[in-house]
């Protein structure tokens, strides 16, 4: 009997396009993939674009080491309206004339909303609320409040504004893990007395990874396996390095602690040659193992 085809193992960037919700998108990586063990890092609205970051595997062990990353959106905002939602799918709840409204008037609430503030999510967000999903009590016609949550916008720029009563602003947010961008749309029409709501949003970077050069993900080629970012590789791009030589090695891959050298601190991914060997803590003069990846 011929040898099974080994198990992708990797991390897949994919490009989300519209339409299309990120369990679909999950189904096609699985689909060209030739596996059902694929996860994801994060996912995205039907409405928006841009990156997903796929584990596929063994990989999938990375991504808890990767949903807390910081990223990068490019967003579109209606001004004159606010909906149910903060985005272009709700029904609008109330509107106001915004032609009144200039660039130069962004600058101050866009300022007062950059930093590190507390946001309250948009209600339909994924956040439990006694056990329940906040979206699905919304779409039960409950009224949910959530609390503000501690998050940091590092950036909130205008990229281009366009006047009317119907005004509309394209930006671009840096923000850490949790930031709702359709919040940002919500608290900006908020600010400046007119409404607002999210219109487009497309994810552009999660961490030290960009959607520029990622497959579309409806159309992943099959086999897609050349497409996967080797664990080593990507385990290197998110975390500091522990270059381990064959007796440690051994120890890490076999559950035991083992010596740390110099220069090693706080959580690393322990690499043999080109292997990930795992996740690894340094707790004094010591790397703990954290989580073991297959030889």
């Amino acid at each position: 009997m011929p040898d099974a085809p080994p198990t992708p193992d990797g991390i897949l960037l994919v490009d989300k396009p519209g339409g299309i919700t990120s369990h679909t998108a999950v189904s096609r990586a699985r689909r060209a993939l030739g596996t059902r063990k694929v996860g994801h890092a994060g996912t995205l609205d039907p409405m928006a674009t841009g990156l997903l970051i796929l584990g596929i595997g063994p990989s999938t062990r990375l991504l808890t080491h990767m949903v807390g990353l910081d990223k990068t959106y490019t967003a579109t905002i209606a001004l004159g309206a606010a909906t149910t939602t903060d985005d272009a799918e709700g029904e609008v709840t109330t509107t106001a004339d915004a032609s009144h409204v200039s660039r130069a008037d962004l600058a101050g609430p866009m300022a007062a909303l950059t930093g590190d503030i507390e946001q309250v999510p948009s209600a339909v967000s994924a956040i439990k609320v006694d056990g329940q999903r906040a979206y699905d009590r919304v779409r039960a016609g409950e009224e949910v409040e959530l609390r503000a949550r501690p998050v940091t916008v590092a950036r909130f720029d205008v990229l281009a504004f366009r006047p009317g009563a119907r005004a509309e602003v394209d930006v671009v947010v840096d923000c850490s893990s949790g930031t709702y961008i359709r919040a940002l749309a919500r608290d900006l029409g908020e600010a400046l007395g007119v409404g607002g709501h999210l219109t487009a949003l497309r994810r552009t970077r999660i961490g030290p990874f960009a959607v520029a050069g990622a497959p579309l993900a409806d159309a992943l080629p099959e086999p897609a396996a050349a497409l996967l970012l080797p664990p080593a590789a990507a385990a290197s791009r998110i975390l500091p390095v522990a270059r381990l030589d064959d007796e440690r090695a051994a120890n890490l891959a076999h559950g035991r602690r083992t010596p740390a050298l110099a220069g090693e601190h706080g959580v690393v991914a322990a690499v043999h040659g080109d292997r990930l060997v795992g996740i690894a803590r340094v707790s004094g003069n010591r790397l703990l193992p954290v989580t073991n990846f297959p030889t």
